[in-house]
Formats: C-alpha cells, sequence, structure tokens
C-alpha cells in the first residue's frame, strides 16, 4: 500500500467528548524521604498539556487540519490552562463549565524521565446533555468528520444523537468507545477499541481468526461501518463488512510511553478521512503515527512534519533515487526541520575519487544534498558517441549508495535549469575553476536569495581522461 501525506489543511474536524488536563510535575530525585521509603522529588517545572478529547483535538491541530472541540470543564485554573493552550495551538474550544466542579486533572510526578506517580482530580460531571447536542449542531455546517473521543467521564450523555445529527448530513462518525455497552456507538462508521476493550465486550479471543469472526459478530448487532482494534505491539486489525481483515504490524522502533497513544489513532484517523483518505490508507497512517507517539514522554502531539518524515521513511524515500514529486515531498520534510538544500549535478558516468571527494565537500555545505544527473540522451549529446558509459539508473543507484548523497534524480535536458526551478535549493553548487557567475543556473538561484558555491576539484581525476585509458589499453 503506497502511502503519501494527505492535505489536511482542507480537512475540518469536530471533536466531542471528555477533555481533562493533563499537569507535569518535573523534578530530580536524590534521597529517599525520612519519613517514609519514597522518593523525594524536588519540583523544578511544572507543565499542562491537553489531554484526552482536548488532546485529539490538539493532534488533529498539529497535523494542519481545522480543529474543533466541545467538551465539559470546570470553571476553575485548570479550564482556563485548557482553552489558552488549545487557543495558542489553533483549536476552535467551545467549553460547558460547570461551577463548584473540578476540571478533570491528572497529574503526573516525574523524575529522570520516569513516571513515579499519577493522582486524578476528578469527579463526574452533571452535563446539560441537550445544551451540548445544540453546541455541536452548531458547530457541524462544514465539517467533514466528527469525533466521539468518550473517556467515561460524563460528557457524552447522547451518543445516538449525536451520531444521528452527523449521519443526517452525511458526516461520518468515529468513536473511540469506553465502558461495557457499546450499544450507544450504533450506527457509527468507525469505532477504535484497544483489544482490552473490546474482549471486555466480546469475550476473550484465542487467535485473530476469533477475533476477526466476533468483530464481525459486532459490526453486524451495532450497525457499524467498520471497527479497528488497537493491539499493542501485535499492531492493529481493521475490519470491515465484505472485506477482509487488514492486519498492520506495530511501527513503533522504541516504546517509552503509551500515553495518549489512542488519541494520536483516532486524530490522525479522523484528519486522514476528511483529508479525502480511503479508511485502509488512513489506517496505516494512523498506524505510522502511533509508532511515533509511543516513543515521546507523556501526552504529545505528532507534528505533519513528523508523519511526513514516517511516511518517507516507510516508502523509502527518506534517502536515494526518487521521482520529482517524491523529491518535492522530501525538500517539504526537510524544510519543516529546519534543514538546508544543497544542489549539484553532473554526467557522473564512472565515479572516481575525485566525484566522491566533491560530492562530500558539497555535502558540507548543507543539511541535504541532491544530486541530478544528466540522463542518457543528455549525457550523449554533450560527451558525444559511445556516452555514457554506465546507463543512467546504473549511475543513480551508485550515487545513492554513497553517505554524502541524500537524494538522487535524473533530467533529460542539457541542464538542469527546470530542475532548480522546481527544487529551489539554498546552495547550488558546481566544481571547476570558473566564476559563480558562470555556473548554470546561478540566476535562477540567486534570484530568490539562493547561494551559489563553486568547489575546485580533485587533479589526474577525469572520466574521460579514465574512458580514453582503458580505450588506449584494448
Amino acid at each position: 500500500m503506497k502511502l503519501s501525506m494527505p492535505r489536511f489543511d482542507q480537512a475540518p474536524v469536530l471533536v466531542v467528548g471528555d477533555v481533562m488536563l493533563d499537569r507535569y510535575w518535573h523534578g530530580g530525585t536524590s534521597r529517599i524521604s525520612p519519613e517514609a521509603p519514597v522518593p523525594v522529588v524536588k519540583v523544578e517545572q511544572i507543565e499542562d498539556r491537553p489531554g484526552g478529547a482536548a488532546n485529539v483535538a490538539l493532534n488533529i491541530a498539529a497535523l494542519g487540519a481545522p480543529a474543533s472541540l466541545v467538551g465539559v470543564t470546570g470553571d476553575d485554573e485548570a479550564a482556563d490552562s485548557l482553552a489558552n493552550s488549545l487557543r495558542g495551538a489553533g483549536v476552535r474550544a467551545v467549553f460547558q463549565r460547570i461551577a463548584h466542579q473540578p476540571t478533570i486533572v491528572k497529574l503526573r510526578v516525574m523524575s529522570r524521565h520516569q513516571q513515579l506517580l499519577r493522582i486524578d482530580f476528578e469527579e463526574p460531571f452533571a452535563t446539560d446533555a441537550q445544551a451540548l447536542s445544540s453546541q455541536v449542531d452548531a458547530l457541524l455546517e462544514g465539517i467533514k468528520v466528527l469525533v466521539l473521543s468518550d473517556y467515561g467521564k460524563g460528557a457524552l450523555r447522547n451518543h445516538q444523537v449525536l451520531i444521528q445529527a452527523a449521519k443526517a448530513r452525511n458526516i461520518p462518525v468515529l468513536a473511540d468507545p469506553k465502558g461495557k455497552d457499546f450499544s450507544i456507538y450504533r450506527g457509527a462508521s468507525l469505532i477504535t477499541p484497544n483489544l482490552s476493550e473490546f474482549e471486555a465486550i466480546v469475550g476473550g479471543c484465542a487467535d485473530e481468526h476469533e477475533l476477526v469472526s466476533k468483530g464481525a459478530t459486532l459490526m453486524a448487532e451495532l450497525d457499524l461501518g467498520a471497527l479497528l482494534v488497537t493491539r499493542g505491539e501485535h499492531g492493529m486489525t481493521l475490519l470491515r463488512p465484505d472485506h477482509p481483515a487488514m492486519h498492520l504490524p506495530a511501527r513503533a522502533r522504541e516504546v517509552f510511553d503509551v500515553t495518549g497513544a489512542g488519541d494520536t489513532v483516532i486524530s490522525t484517523l479522523a484528519a486522514s478521512i476528511a483529508a479525502g483518505e480511503e479508511l485502509p490508507h488512513a489506517v496505516a497512517l494512523a498506524n505510522l503515527a502511533a509508532g511515533i507517539v509511543v516513543g515521546k514522554l507523556g501526552t504529545a502531539a505528532i507534528s505533519a512534519p513528523e508523519l511526513r518524515r514516517a511516511i518517507q521513511r516507510s516508502e523509502g524515500s527518506e534517502r536515494g533515487v526518487l521521482t520529482i514529486e517524491q523529491l518535492l515531498l522530501a525538500i517539504d520534510d526537510a524544510r519543516a526541520h529546519n534543514e538546508s538544500i544543497v544542489f549539484t549535478n553532473g554526467c557522473f558516468d564512472i565515479l572516481h575519487a575525485g566525484h566522491v571527494t566533491y560530492l562530500e565537500q558539497a555535502r558540507a555545505q548543507g543539511d541535504r544534498l541532491i544530486v541530478a544527473v544528466n540522463d542518457d540522451a543528455s549525457v550523449s549529446r554533450l560527451k558525444g558517441p559511445g556516452r555514457p558509459i554506465n546507463s543512467v539508473d546504473r549511475r543513480m543507484a551508485v550515487l545513492a549508495g554513497l553517505g554524502a548523497v541524500d537524494w538522487v534524480i535524473s533530467f533529460p535536458e542539457a541542464t538542469p535549469e527546470n530542475l532548480l526551478a522546481q527544487v529551489k535549493p539554498d546552495v547550488l553548487v558546481k566544481g571547476g575553476d570558473y566564476s559563480v557567475d558562470q555556473v548554470v543556473g546561478a540566476d535562477i538561484v540567486s534570484a530568490y536569495g539562493g547561494k551559489v558555491k563553486v568547489l575546485g576539484l580533485v587533479e589526474n581525476s577525469s572520466t574521460t581522461a579514465i574512458v580514453e585509458k582503458i580505450r588506449n589499453n584494448e
């Protein structure tokens, strides 16, 4: 399955559910309390992050999608902190503030990147379900996906009203379920229980065959459009009526903290579907995102550049020979990570020591090096009959194997000017003994503020000389 980065900026999503504040106290531990056998933490930093449904909305916004949020809080300092954080991230948040009840706060005491203790401040909310439905209804216009982020804390008391309101507008409904009664999600387009939540409803599953069978039964009973079971280290399983099961392996390289992983999955799913992705592709993207977030500490959002880079790694386009479409995507990602782009070009017919030294020097001019290679017809026009010795595919493969080279692309023209106009590198590099203004494409790069540099060549290293020597010895 080939993945690409969706256009999230045209994908508005509305999240409704249980919002909470994840608060972190960070500090060092150097001694044990004289009062009890527990470590003493000297708090040095206090950090607040949106949690629950607020984290889902934050993740959607971090991907670049327009995100709105409806939830229930207290009328207190924690609610103010949530509102400020969400506003700063570009999330449109509408809170039903209930006086004399605390906003849900989960306080984690951290030391040396380890969680020592979690303290929860919460009481069940006496939500005004009708008022919340009215708030949601007022925000549904123009929305592409509705997410029900249910933590069982009391914000969601009218699931069916919300589901039916969205379906009446042909808006898909995604639900992250909680509890032992999934009938409240009847008619949803997709629900995303983890394996424990799923088995609490359908009973234990001895193997994947039983999981698929019980999942199909659940979908039929609840008229679900699809079911995604997240299975931790075993990945995910997507079930759809009249389709074979789709099993995706876990993508995490190292699991550091699973906090918020479920939020990441449903937020990436929602934004991807809202952007027009088919469900299998959306699930694959969510699986990539989950693999990123479990490598972070605490509740964390996945940014668009992080997801883009994961896609590139998955598609094998993080390095190597690329098409122009892949190259432009890779450049966008590099620039999102504040990496500078260096560009050089040539025939590179027979790679020799001079080429290797030159490419290493070129790479030192920035963070990423693009090598553009003349195709076979272009080399023949420049070098004459009998050239190139090696086909363009072989030349690019050898270049891609060099540690100094990030991306290799071919071009058919005599000069790379058309390619330069699309790539717009930060630095254009050429080897030779001529001035900067004699470099082909220098005017293009200089016009937008890029740099042009001429590097020296290694003496006694020439492809033409090598070819002549071989021919003279035949």
